[in-house]
């Protein structure tokens, strides 16, 4: 994708390397070396180059190499007839470029990503639930984070396997079946008429509650918090409900798989609804005992040792981190022996260049012992693995917590947004227009969600609000959508009065934009390749939300200042229309990455 700095970047490396030349000075300064920015003011032209990076080098101030490297590329501009300007302004040289020569050469491509990542195979793991109760704001912040960072990747050309890893047991998904075994009465989701994973996740509640009873009436007995937990007779049914279905108990694993499909199904008709999807499932249950074998082989190999309790553990203080348990003293897993044999498992099925593994900030620490202990363990592949922390999302009430009950359930929030969305098409009397107002209102609703989910740098914990995340003003989901539907409907009209038919596409005179609104809208257009890029070197999808609110601002100052179908000529205008169908491009394709649909109309 041509982007205009590129081959300015070579000309003043040139210029740079001739100077250096003259006098006599070793050292070459690549294209890549180069740092190209937009001025601060437009009237100090279209790309600044700082000069201070030389300064050691040459032994001059900045200002002076400015100078000397403006008069060398005023000799290449004059031979090259390219209608550039340059000029030294400080410590920065300036280049004032032809627009409608640029204008014609970012117009006349194709708006794609650069494939820096061809050749490359690269897993992402995400989303990563329990079965024990159903997605909520949490998931979904990290769904579409790993969906998009997944899409990003994929542009760039990198063989992307996108993986789920299902945790199916454990003492948490014991507590749901406890509670349902105890009290379920035979009832199913369809008798209740409750959405499957949303049933099984009520069971846990009604564990935790049960749970909390029984140790604060112990707590009240004189017994300390933590003791009492442990000690409560409800946590001990739980515990032995563990050991029962790591026994292979008929009765258990029968009611472990029920109300695991009902999770699982559950979750997948969420998935479905916000367009996440998955190449290959991953279950704790399946990969769970390779963990374990692997740490018994760091046992015999002196890597791990056991503990006076029988636990096996390994000594990290040289890597200056803790002690930490591996098997506990009864012999079942944790989750890091689970991860063990998952990430193992993983590499044989698909031998990938690079795992991300995208995961709360809080579990930081256990991925770092999780990829030291593997290149222990002698894979050479750990090297390779990666931890796309991300922080924590609540609402402006607080924080929830699964097992009080007080978290977001993922479906109800999106079925609140839809809603939302659809009184607002109602109250502008838009049903007629939008064709089906419900399936439009989901789109702005899925929208307004990730839009919302993914702004912000991934690594930063944020406050979702609702209300104003559906705004169709400023920097939201549904105004992008809005810019989207506004070209998509300019479009259709000027297919309808013909004025597509003046001239062939391929025969649009792009070198008649040249006013600054037009300038501007271009320069954002020739932008995108490198956002792209920028994103998926970073894993930050929001390299691209940022991106695409300066493109829909650049959009609509062109729309205010410049007349598209009453241009007053039609080569004018059949420019002007051309200019907006590949902004229109560029919004389709952003959105896709960013998990946003499109709609043509609102």
């Amino acid at each position: 994708m041509y982007d205009y700095r590129e081959p300015w970047k070579i000309k003043v490396s040139s210029a740079v390397n001739a100077i250096l030349n003259d006098a006599g000075i070793d050292g070459v300064i690549e294209p890549d070396q180069v740092i190209a920015e937009n001025p601060p003011n437009p009237e100090m032209g279209d790309i600044g180059f700082p000069m201070f990076a030389y300064a050691k080098l040459l032994r001059k101030g900045p200002p002076q190499i400015a100078q000397m490297t403006a008069e060398k590329l005023a000799k290449i501009i004059v031979e090259e007839k390219s209608g550039a300007k340059v000029q030294a302004q400080g410590p920065y040289l300036n280049v004032s470029l032809d627009r409608a020569l640029e204008a014609k050469a970012v117009l006349s491509q194709k708006f794609s990503a650069e494939k820096i990542l061809a050749g490359k195979k690269i897993m992402v793991e995400f989303s990563s639930p329990n079965t024990n109760k159903p997605l909520h704001l949490g998931h979904l912040r990290n769904d579409v984070l790993g969906e998009s960072v997944s899409r990003i990747l994929s542009a760039c050309g990198a063989d992307v396997r996108k993986v789920c890893i299902i945790n199916d047991r454990g003492i948490h998904i014991c507590k749901s079946m406890l509670a349902y075994a105890e009290h379920g009465q035979g009832k199913t989701p369809q008798s209740e008429g409750v959405k499957s994973d949303r049933f099984v996740g009520d069971w846990y509640v009604c564990f935790s509650r049960e749970l909390k009873a029984e140790v604060d009436e112990l707590v009240k007995s004189g017994v300390n918090k933590d003791d009492a937990e442990t000690q409560a007779p409800l946590m001990k049914k739980a515990q032995e409900l563990l050991r029962k279905w790591e026994a292979g108990d008929g009765e258990t694993i029968e009611l472990w798989k029920k109300m695991n499909s009902w999770a699982i199904d559950g979750m997948k008709e969420t998935y479905k609804r916000t367009g996440v999807s998955f190449d290959k499932y991953y279950f704790e249950s399946e990969t769970y005992m390779l963990g374990k074998d692997e740490v018994l082989k760091g046992l015999e190999k002196g890597i791990f040792f056991r503990q006076e309790d029988g636990a096996v553990a390994v000594d990290l203080s040289g890597e200056k981190l803790d002690k930490k348990i591996l098997l506990r003293s009864d012999g079942t897993s944790i989750y890091i022996t689970q991860d063990f044999g998952t990430a193992i498992n993983r590499h044989k099925d698909w031998p990938f260049d690079k795992m991300i593994y995208v995961v709360g900030s809080e579990q930081q620490y256990h991925f770092k012992v999780l990829f030291i202990l593997l290149e222990k363990l002698g894979f050479e592949w750990a090297k390779n693995l990666y931890h796309l922390s991300y922080g924590m999302v609540n609402l402006p009430e607080g924080k929830m917590k699964s097992r009080e009950g007080t978290v977001v359930d993922a479906d109800d929030l999106i079925d609140s947004l839809r809603d939302m969305a659809l009184a607002e098409i109602r109250e502008k009397e838009r049903e007629g227009e939008v064709g089906d107002p419900q399936k439009v209102a989901e789109k702005i609703a899925i929208a307004a969600l990730h839009y919302f989910l993914l702004q912000p740098s991934p690594v930063k914990d944020m406050l979702f609000d609702p209300n104003e995340s559906l705004s169709f003003n400023g920097n939201t989901g549904p105004y992008l959508q809005y810019m989207g539907a506004r070209i998509s409907s300019m479009l259709r009209k000027a297919g309808e009065e013909g004025a597509e038919k003046d001239i062939a596409p391929k025969e649009a005179d792009f070198s008649l934009l040249v006013s600054d609104s037009e300038w501007d809208l271009i320069k954002s257009l020739a932008a995108y390749s490198s956002a792209v890029r920028e994103a998926a070197e970073n894993l930050d999808p929001s390299q691209i939300t940022a991106y695409l609110y300066e493109l829909s601002k650049a959009f609509s100052r062109f729309y205010h200042d410049c007349p598209i179908l009453n241009a007053g000529d039609p080569a004018l205008s059949k420019a002007r229309l051309e200019l907006s169908r590949a902004v229109m491009f560029v919004l389709k394709d952003a959105f896709h990455l960013i998990c946003i649909p499109f709609l043509e109309v609102m």
